[in-house]
């Protein structure tokens, strides 16, 4: 049978594929733009036939019936990261939340510890070879469908066909569904004041010739948008996002001096503008991997100058950093943070960076606290932070002690709150 015919025979509507969940089972989607949503409003539209069925996946992007408290008994959702449409049932307790470093996950899903049945993927259109690419969110999926007893592509003409490890056969896939909807996309933020200083400070500390990890944000544009008169950048990541496009087309990539795949940027998923997906298509500057290869610190690490950069929400005198939860409230999730952060410790020359503004709240919260809030996610140890960026300079910490830390820290707080930080770190027998 050709590939053609055996695609047929295997395509029908996302209201039948959604008849290959059987009660119980736990549905595994890809990251944010590899979400599917002809099968996930098939899958809302039928949820109370279900019971006992779990959606399992990081960072959804759109808000989909079945995410409702009422149904939970029929389709509930497991958050692997938290995103807009799900983060308030993870706080008011009916939407579950699974804790790991990013890294970690396919070889969790290998391991039987994170439960699949069924996987629902976003999906080029199929090649001459019966592949198809999940390029906008390789991650943890193709770890997921190795284990999976039924797999569902999404079929997509604008999702792009990537290179790398990032392909599915048709061999492996159970039912096929056609849809041509507008992919999901972000635009850059705003940067304020405020995040255009931090970005300032990281890109002071980036050379030419640095390979960069760079997430998505604000601050992380702020760095990107300081960094266009660099030469031969690299990108390791784990997302590709349009800052990075935009550090790309002004010529300051080259990719020529990495260790882990020369003349190529990296990533495991991507999140942004058509014109990103459009740049993605059969671009041979580009290969998606999943992210146990793209996050492990100890391939990411091989990389000489490896500069990483990521957000927290708060951190505290000994360099404990929170950037999953607001105290005991989850709010996102580890993530790759410190996948990251290990591997610029990893690093020949590398740095790590967690940056956030001094305050929160309109400036009347400081975010370099004393202790972290009562029940806190701690997301980057103190052992593995590295250099903490606010507006107001650079703390270096990794190899401090523990009142050099806290002292460095208060340094770069906001002035109004420095001196009552100073009376706290004396009380602590800091300073």
């Amino acid at each position: 049978m050709t590939f053609a015919r055996a695609y047929a025979a295997k395509q029908m509507s996302a209201h039948d594929a959604v008849g290959m969940i059987h009660d119980g089972d736990t549905v595994v989607l890809p990251t944010g733009v590899g979400e599917t949503p002809a099968l996930l409003e098939a899958l809302s539209e039928q949820r109370r036939e279900f019971r006992d069925v779990t959606v399992s996946q990081i960072l959804p992007l759109r808000t989909f019936d079945y995410l409702e408290p009422e149904t939970r008994g029929h389709v509930r959702h497991a958050a692997l990261f938290l995103g807009g449409p799900t983060r308030k049932g993870a706080q008011d307790g009916w939407i579950d939340v699974r804790h790991s470093n990013f890294s970690e996950m396919p070889e969790l899903f290998r391991r039987g510890l994170l439960p699949v049945d069924v996987v629902f993927a976003m999906a080029s259109e199929m090649d001459e070879h019966g592949y198809f690419s999940i390029s906008l969110s390789t991650d943890y999926t193709l770890a997921a469908i190795e284990k999976a007893r039924a797999v569902v592509l999404e079929v997509n003409p604008q999702v792009p066909y990537a290179y790398g490890d990032c392909h599915v056969h048709l061999d492996q896939v159970a039912a096929v569904v056609e849809d041509d909807r507008p992919l999901a996309t972000v635009g850059l933020p705003k940067i304020d004041e405020v995040e255009k200083a931090i970005g300032g400070h990281v890109a002071d500390m980036i050379p030419d010739g640095a390979t960069l990890q760079i997430g998505y944000g604000a601050i992380p544009d702020a760095v990107v948008m300081q960094l266009t008169g660099r030469t031969d950048l690299n990108i390791h990541t784990e997302m590709i996002g349009d800052g990075i496009l935009s550090l790309t087309e002004s010529g300051a990539v080259t990719n020529r001096g990495k260790s882990v795949k020369p003349g190529v940027s990296l990533a495991t998923f991507a999140l942004g503008s058509e014109r990103l997906y459009s740049w993605m298509h059969r671009n041979r500057g580009l290969e998606m991997h999943p992210v146990d290869f793209t996050n492990d610190p100890a391939i990411a690490g091989a990389n000489d100058l490896l500069h990483t950069i990521n957000g927290t929400i708060e951190i505290d005198f000994t360099g404990q950093c929170c950037s999953e939860s607001i105290g005991y409230k989850p709010y996102s999730g580890t993530g790759g943070q410190s996948d990251f952060v290990r591997a610029g410790n990893r690093s020949r020359g590398g740095k790590s960076f967690i940056v956030l503004p001094s305050t929160a709240k309109g400036g009347t919260i400081s975010r370099i606290t004393p202790t972290l809030k009562p029940g806190a996610f701690v997301s980057t140890s103190k052992n593995d932070v590295d250099h903490v960026v606010t507006e107001y300079g650079v703390a270096q910490l990794r190899g401090a002690t523990s009142a050099q830390r806290a002292e460095r820290l208060i340094a770069i707080a906001h002035p109004d709150f420095r001196e009552e930080l100073g009376i706290k770190a004396q009380e602590m027998h800091l300073l």
